[in-house]
């Protein structure tokens, strides 16, 4: 009897059991139910499942000779649980690979642009054909450390549509023989005034004691920007591409402090302190002239140093390099000119991302790539492999062709910059390249800003490459003795009207 007792408890439960479920069912749904309330074993087979990996188009230039080796690329995959589709593109063809993809509706879903592409499709970005990311920065705990002076710097109409690479907003600076200058008891220059005498004294002065006039002061090449002149201008405070003279907007060219800088250049020609065909010189040509000991000074990139050192000590062991960056102008003050604060921008096109949280989950692939684990293997590569840890510092493998297959490339994956993504900084054992570390920094404290790198001309678009080059040749020739003042305000006059107003009066108009 006892089993039979059980059974009818047992049909009792389940008949009860059986009316609450159908009593339950004719309930509403209570809406506001808290999440609490989901049973404990969907929970528990949702926590056991693995996330789903993140499928990732990436296009970026590629800087190298091969596509480097996939092995970095893995890791990045494993570690922030995403499969990446590369597309690497060679740097020389890139822009014409942006125009094809675009106009085909095949592009990555992200994609590696330099500012000067960016203005070219500025009116896609405005036709809203790339993503604004700008509202969904804060919700990621690292792409909210980006810099906001350099984030600004890439704004459209003052709206976010890019993530930047950065780099240090001026490594320019001088590069000079130290030995040369200790032989003839000269410091570094701290003016321009300075700086003349020791291009003249490595000239004059026989800096190597040989007996032999067979030194020139400055080394140069053909280049504006990069080379000396672009420097030396903003010592004496030439604005930085444009600069603001009577309430408006004005190309640097048309500030007397241009023609000042000029006239320096002009007399270190004329009087022979410096290389007399600096506008045809390559620039191997003109690192050539430092690393023989023909020059003794070059402006330009201080990072150069180590590499100028390198090939410059097998030809003269007992030489001595030094880097320096504060050459004071006219006024007393140091100014160096800056640019954006990054080398590129990765833009997400709607054409490949299709909704909000397709989006967002590329945004957060990124976030993961400002940590400092991700940050630090694609920047060196593998620690131990590729580079070694040193008192904090970032110690390079000697191995620079390993370096360039399988890790340099894979650079073009990082966000931001050391301050923001905690990556190691690097050390370098040459002691004035540690220092050129230094030096740059310092540059911040000191920096000349274009005001039009968020600003719209469609005419310097289109023209401005052609119409710039009006200026360049009246800058070398007036350099070279070729025209006066005059001659190269009638250049001016040139530029003007041939769209270089119209370039003022749209930069103007966008303020």
């Amino acid at each position: 009897m006892n089993w039979k007792k059980g059974v009818t408890a047992l049909f009792s439960m389940l008949v009860v059991l059986m009316v609450l479920v159908a009593c339950s069912n004719d309930k509403p749904k209570d809406e506001s139910a808290s999440p609490s309330t989901t049973s404990d074993t969907s929970k528990g087979e949702s926590a056991g499942k693995e996330k789903e990996k993140t499928k990732l188009s990436i296009m970026t230039k590629l800087h190298t000779a091969e596509v480097p080796d996939e092995k970095l690329l893995r890791l990045v995959e494993e570690a922030a649980n995403v499969e990446i589709k590369m597309e690497w593109v060679p740097d020389n063809n890139y822009s014409d690979k942006l125009n094809t993809a675009f106009a085909t509706g095949t592009f990555a879903q992200a994609v590696t642009m330099g500012a000067d592409q960016v203005d070219q499709f500025k009116g896609a970005i405005r036709d809203g054909q790339f993503w604004e990311i700008g509202p969904y920065l804060s919700e990621f705990s690292n792409l909210g450390k980006l810099k906001d002076e350099v984030v600004n710097n890439t704004m459209v109409d003052g709206k976010v549509y890019s993530l930047y690479q950065g780099r240090p907003l001026s490594r320019q600076g001088m590069i000079y023989r130290k030995d040369w200058a200790d032989n003839l008891g000269l410091e570094a220059p701290k003016t321009v005034e300075e700086f003349y005498e020791m291009a003249r004294a490595f000239t004059e002065d026989d800096p190597d004691g040989n007996g032999k006039h067979d030194t020139i002061g400055l080394t140069d090449r053909s280049d504006l920007i990069y080379g000396a002149f672009k420097t030396i201008a903003s010592w004496y405070g030439t604005p930085n591409n444009w600069g603001e003279q009577g309430g408006e907007l004005q190309p640097e060219f048309m500030f007397p402090e241009y023609m000042n800088a000029m006239n320096f250049m002009k007399d270190l020609r004329d009087d022979k302190f410096m290389n007399q065909d600096f506008p045809v010189t390559s620039k191997e040509d003109q690192q050539a002239l430092l690393k023989n000991g023909t020059a003794g000074i070059y402006i330009g990139a201080m990072v150069d140093i180590l590499g100028l050192y390198n090939d410059a000590v097998e030809l003269n062991p007992d030489l001595v390099f030094d880097v320096h960056n504060y050459v004071a102008g006219p006024t007393g003050e140091f100014t160096v000119w800056s640019n954006p604060g990054y080398n590129n921008e990765i833009l997400f096109p709607k054409s490949a991302i299709k909704t909000e949280e397709e989006l967002k989950d590329i945004l957060a692939f990124y976030d993961l790539m400002m940590t400092p684990e991700l940050s630090n293997l694609v920047q060196w590569g593998v620690e131990g492999e590729h580079y070694s840890v040193v008192d904090g510092y970032a110690v390079i493998d000697s191995d620079q062709d390993k370096i360039q297959r399988e890790v340099f490339a894979y650079n073009m994956l990082g966000i931001g910059e050391a301050e923001t993504n905690g990556r190691y900084e690097s050390r370098f054992d040459y002691e004035p390249r540690q220092k050129a570390e230094a030096l740059i920094l310092e540059n911040d404290s000191h920096l000349i800003q274009d005001p039009t790198l968020t600003l719209d001309s469609e005419t310097y678009i289109q023209d401005g490459d052609r119409l710039q080059a009006i200026i360049n040749d009246a800058t070398y020739n007036y350099i070279l003795g070729g025209i006066d003042e005059a001659g190269f305000n009638k250049e001016i006059e040139k530029w003007k009207s041939e769209g270089g107003s119209k370039i003022i009066e749209e930069f103007n108009a966008s303020r």
